[in-house]
C-alpha cells in the first residue's frame, strides 16, 4: 500500500511539563533548587529528544505530508489506512498510540537509548532515515501485537496493549463476581490484572517477581528467577489474568486467581462495587471505564491487532 501521510506522535519532555507547571522556566529551575535537586539532566535528556525529532523530519522525503499529533490528541485524532506512523517516545507512548491506529504500521523511535529501555521503541534515531525508505517502499518486516478487548454489558469498549486493570480507584477492596470456562467464585481482591504477550514484559512480570519471592521466604517451592521467566511473544494468541491479593473468606473464592484465556474464550467479571469500580488501559488513567455495580464485563483477546515495524 502506497503511504499517504506521515503522522509523528510526540510527547512532553519532562521539562516542558516542568515549564507547564511553573510558566516559566527561571520559576521552574529556582523550584528544583529550592529542593536540592538540579534542571540540567531534564534539559539535557530535551536536547537528546529534540535532536531525536529533528533526525526524524529530516530523514523523510519532501513530496511525503508529515503531521504531528502530541499524545493527548492520538485518541481522537483520524488515522487513516494509508498512513505511516512514528511514535518518539518512551514505550508508553507506543502503546497508547497502537489502539488508535490499529493495522497501521508504527515506527517506534527510542529518542535516548541510554535512559529508555524500549521494549516496543527499538529504532535509534540514526537508523530511522533506512527504516523509513524500506517501510515506503514496501520492503520493511512487520511484528505482530496481541490486544486485550474488554466490552462491558452497557456497549462500552476498551482495548490494551500491554494490560487492563479491573478493580477500584482507591484502595479499598475491590468486591466482584468472576466466571471463566463455567466456573466462578465471588471475590474481594486488590483487582485482577490481565495481560497481553507484550505486557508479559511488564505489569505481569512484577506480578511473577514478586510471587516468586514472597514464595521463597515461606519455603514454597518456586520457579527458579530466571532472565525472560515468563516472557510471551508479542503475537501470543491468549492472554493472561492474576487476581491481586485475593482475601479467603467466607463466601469469597481464592481458586480461580490467575490463569490463561484463550482465543475464543472470555473471562467475564460482574462488579460489586457500589463506587469507584474502574477498568483502564495500559496504566493510563484516561483510558478507562466506570465498573459500578450492575456492569458485567467480557475480557477477551481481540480481532484487532497491532503492527509494529522491524528494524
Amino acid at each position: 500500500m502506497q503511504r499517504e501521510r506521515l503522522i509523528i506522535v510526540t510527547r512532553e519532555t519532562r521539562l516542558e511539563e516542568l515549564k507547564q507547571r511553573f510558566v516559566t522556566l527561571e520559576q521552574a529551575r529556582f523550584y528544583l533548587d529550592r529542593a536540592g535537586q538540579e534542571i540540567e539532566p531534564l534539559e539535557r535528556e530535551h536536547q537528546r529528544f529534540n535532536r531525536a525529532v529533528e533526525a526524524v523530519r529530516s530523514a523523510v522525503p519532501e513530496d511525503l505530508p508529515v503531521q504531528v499529533v502530541r499524545r493527548e490528541m492520538v485518541n481522537s485524532f483520524p488515522f487513516r489506512e494509508s498512513d505511516l506512523v512514528v511514535t518518539i517516545g518512551p514505550d508508553g507512548l507506543v502503546a497508547n498510540t497502537v489502539k488508535y491506529a490499529l493495522g497501521i504500521p508504527i515506527i517506534a523511535v527510542n529518542p535516548d537509548p541510554d535512559t529508555i529501555e524500549g521494549i516496543l521503541c527499538r529504532i535509534e534515531p540514526g537508523d530511522f532515515g533506512h527504516v523509513l525508505k524500506q517501510s515506503l517502499a514496501g520492503r520493511a518486516g512487520m511484528r505482530a501485537m496481541t490486544l486485550a478487548e474488554a466490552s462491558t454489558s452497557d456497549g462500552q469498549k476498551l482495548l490494551a496493549v500491554n494490560d487492563l486493570f479491573i478493580g477500584r480507584r482507591d484502595h479499598v477492596s475491590a468486591r466482584y463476581r468472576i466466571e471463566i470456562e463455567g466456573m466462578a467464585e465471588q471475590h474481594s481482591s486488590s483487582g485482577i490484572v490481565i495481560s497481553t504477550g507484550v505486557g508479559s514484559t511488564g505489569w505481569m512480570r512484577s506480578i511473577l517477581q514478586g510471587a516468586y519471592r514472597t514464595a521463597s521466604i515461606w519455603g514454597v517451592p518456586q520457579v527458579p528467577e530466571e532472565p525472560g521467566i515468563g516472557q510471551m511473544a508479542w503475537d501470543t494468541d491468549a492472554l493472561f489474568y492474576f487476581v491481586r491479593e485475593p482475601f479467603p473468606s467466607v463466601g469469597l473464592g481464592t481458586e480461580l486467581t490467575t490463569g490463561k484465556i484463550p482465543n475464543g474464550t472470555s473471562l467475564a467479571v460482574t462488579s460489586e462495587m457500589a463506587q469507584a469500580g474502574v477498568i483502564f488501559s495500559d496504566g493510563i488513567s484516561q483510558d478507562a471505564i466506570e465498573f459500578h455495580s450492575g456492569l458485567t464485563v467480557q475480557i477477551n483477546v481481540s480481532a484487532s491487532c497491532g503492527l509494529i515495524v522491524e528494524r
